[in-house]
């Protein structure tokens, strides 16, 4: 008899946006309203992790400092190839 608590299961909802996505865009829209070049910015961020190009604004520099670098990368990634 398999033991079901030992198995792991996962599942994820594709209609659901990742935190990573909320968060890129949460972000986005804060480097936006401050008036600065949001791609810039988060490229700035994403090549050297300096959280300075990220703005303090809407706590847009706390959430993006909550992920690791390349779980943003994968999401970015991810949302492009799923426009090809």
């Amino acid at each position: 008899m398999t033991n079901l608590s030992e198995e792991t299961m996962m599942f994820r909802v594709d209609n659901e946006k990742s935190d990573a996505a909320v968060i890129i865009e949460t972000v986005y829209q804060s480097l936006k309203e401050k008036g600065y070049n949001p791609i810039n910015q988060l490229v700035g961020y994403l090549l050297s992790g300096d959280p300075t190009y990220i703005t303090s604004h809407n706590n847009a520099r706390g959430l993006i400092r909550k992920l690791e670098r390349d779980e943003l990368l994968e999401e970015l990634v991810k949302a492009y190839l799923a426009d090809k």
